[in-house]
Formats: C-alpha cells, sequence, structure tokens
C-alpha cells in the first residue's frame, strides 16, 4: 500500500473541505449578524421571521437541510440540476446554517453589553451605527470569540457531511479509498488531517482571543 499517494489523494479532497470551511466563515459570519440585528428588531415581522429561521436552521439535521437545497431545486420547481451545483448546495447549506448559530452567539453578546453604554454613547453624540462599530462590536467581539471558537472548530468536522449530496471532501475521498483498498489506512490518515486543522483552527482562535485582551 502506497502510502504517500493516499495522502496525495486525500489532500485533493482536503482542499474541497478547506475551500467549503473559508466560504462558509466568509459569508456565514456577516450573514449572522444581520441576523442577530433581524432578531432584535423591534418590529415584531422582522424579528419573527428571524425567530422562525434560526429555529428552524438549529432544530433540523445539518445533513438535511444540505439535501433540501440540492434537491429541493428540482423536487418543488422542477428546476434540473447539474453536478457543478453539488458544491454550491453544498456551500449555501453550510451558510444559511452557520449564520443561524453565530446569529445567537452575537445576540447574546449584544444583549449582555450593559444599558448605560448605548445611553453614554447617545449623550456623545454618537449615532446609532456609530455606537455599534465603535464602541458595542469591539467588545462583543472579545466576548464571543470563545463561542465562535468551538462553532468554527465544529465547522472542521462538519465539513465531511457535504459527503451526503456526493461531494468530492476529504471523507469521501477517503471512504472510497478505503472500500477500493479494504483497508482502514485512508480513514486514519483522514482522521490525522481534520487534527491537524483543527489543531490549527483551534492555535489562531487562541492568538485572535489574546490580541482582544487590551479590551479587558
Amino acid at each position: 500500500m502506497n502510502l504517500s499517494k493516499i495522502f496525495i489523494q486525500l489532500a485533493s479532497g482536503m482542499g474541497v473541505s478547506i475551500y467549503i470551511f473559508v466560504i462558509t466563515l466568509l459569508f456565514s459570519l456577516p450573514l449572522g449578524l444581520l441576523v442577530a440585528f433581524a432578531r432584535m428588531s423591534k418590529n415584531f415581522v422582522i424579528s419573527g421571521i428571524a425567530k422562525i429561521y434560526i429555529s428552524i436552521m438549529r432544530g433540523t439535521p445539518l445533513m438535511l437541510q444540505l439535501m433540501f437545497v440540492y434537491f429541493g431545486p428540482y423536487y418543488i420547481f422542477g428546476i434540473k440540476v447539474t453536478n457543478g451545483y453539488r458544491l454550491i448546495a453544498a456551500l449555501i447549506g453550510f451558510v444559511i446554517n452557520y449564520a443561524a448559530y453565530f446569529a445567537e452567539i452575537y445576540r447574546s453578546g449584544i444583549q449582555s453589553m450593559p444599558k448605560g453604554q448605548f445611553e453614554a454613547a447617545q449623550l456623545l453624540g454618537y449615532s446609532k451605527f456609530q455606537t455599534y462599530r465603535v464602541i458595542i462590536i469591539p467588545q462583543v467581539i472579545k466576548q464571543i470569540i470563545p463561542s465562535v471558537a468551538n462553532e468554527v472548530i465544529t465547522l472542521v468536522k462538519d465539513t465531511s457531511l457535504a459527503f451526503t449530496i456526493s461531494v468530492a471532501e476529504m471523507f469521501s475521498t477517503a471512504k472510497a479509498l478505503a472500500s477500493s483498498q479494504t483497508s482502514m489506512v485512508p480513514f486514519l490518515a483522514a482522521a490525522l488531517f481534520y487534527y491537524v486543522f483543527n489543531f490549527i483552527v483551534a492555535e489562531l482562535m487562541n492568538l485572535l482571543e489574546k490580541k482582544m485582551n487590551y479590551y479587558k
């Protein structure tokens, strides 16, 4: 059994996993903030829609959501989907799922801020946007980093769920190799890849948390 060949083949799958991870974070973090503001809106319609969205995303399995995003256009609207849509569907599914979790993290962080800070900012002539941008959000970011870090680490492992709609990420690659070679080695190699990836992500989040210590 050629170990180097196994690692090379897994590396291509790892590239897809990393791509899903990066794109999910790039879009779900800002989307989550928008959803959090919608959830805190005084307009009960907007707040209600955000609440239902968060409830559905958090209350149903990510695997089911991925299948819904991929098969939904065909079964609901009769739109024929191509193989190229698999990765797009995976990205959409991951983004809307993780945005819901990040939204609740943002909301808990914002609502934990003392009301006096909002009142003081208003007295100083800050607009609502300036208050959040200059005073509230920097403090919230520092406070929510541990919770965000947990979700980010979970995301690393969840990328393996893309195999449910036949996206050739690392887990599906390892499964195919293990089946063809009747060996557990590809799974062990994949576990090593995931561990190293998670370790790097965890260390980066720790560094970010330390850099934000000046807000203490």
